[in-house]
């Protein structure tokens, strides 16, 4: 996200799942779409209304499901003391977590977003922006429950659904809703109890019968791409070779 930083900015996440960690503080909410993020093995959905507090070099991963689109307040760890009281942000901060908004809030960030894309250079709206949410942000936000007492999940369900479906796009929504539960709930305890995103788990699942096919029918690689649900044979190859370290072709030959 960030490098050096804007105070606040909106940014689309890739598909592409990415990783890194950075020595200040940020807060990511979510303004359309939906995007995977993983806090130090903590996974949640963040969609619009909701966000996640990444405290300082704190290691995570994050993506876009789609189009997308997340703000994004860089938060210095130490403030000037006519800004935000640092007792408070330091509290805010204690530990990376997930978090609701309410309507006012939601309405607020609508309007400074507006703002925002209408100016994205200017940078002291961009700091404005920032102060003025992390200022209603520790009052409003509520925080995800945490997963400890949520049932276990039913997998062989979620594989069934997964296998009758394999040629088409499988969203969270449609996963989520096998075992009655919403996507932030779902995603939660499917990471906890799986090890990986519901995302990611469907691209494994797809990949693992791509090198059942490649291996056991003459199908070409356009073929193996469409039956196992890629949206191209491009796709694909790039998927297979991030997961194995050599393309389809290459792995066929190899047999």
């Amino acid at each position: 996200m960030a490098e050096k930083y804007k105070p606040s900015e909106i940014v689309m996440l890739p598909e592409q799942m990415a990783h890194h960690n950075h020595g200040y503080n940020q807060v990511v909410i979510g303004l359309s779409g939906q995007t995977e993020f993983d806090i130090e093995g903590y996974g949640n959905l963040v969609g619009p209304g909701q966000g996640c507090l990444v405290s300082a070099d704190s290691e995570h991963a994050f993506s876009g499901l789609g189009k997308n689109e997340i703000l994004v307040l860089n938060v210095p760890e130490v403030v000037a003391p006519h800004e935000y009281a640092t007792e408070r942000v330091e509290r805010l901060f204690t530990q990376s977590s997930y978090f609701h908004l309410d309507t006012q809030v939601q309405t607020l960030i609508k309007a400074l977003t507006a703002e925002m894309m209408a100016s994205p250079d200017d940078l002291l709206l961009s700091r404005a922006c920032t102060d003025t949410l992390m200022c209603v942000l520790q009052r409003h936000f509520k925080p995800v429950a945490s997963d400890r007492h949520l049932p276990r999940l039913n997998m062989d369900i979620v594989d069934q659904y997964i296998l009758q479906h394999i040629t088409r796009k499988i969203s969270v929504m449609q996963l989520a809703g096998l075992v009655y539960l919403g996507e932030s709930q779902f995603h939660l305890l499917f990471k906890a109890q799986t090890g990986m995103t519901p995302h990611h788990y469907v691209l494994q699942k797809r990949l693992d019968l791509a090198k059942q096919l490649l291996t056991e029918s003459s199908l070409s690689l356009a073929q193996v791409a469409q039956s196992c649900g890629f949206g191209s044979q491009s796709s694909f190859t790039q998927a297979f070779s991030r997961c194995y370290g050599m393309p389809p072709a290459k792995y066929r030959k190899a047999l």
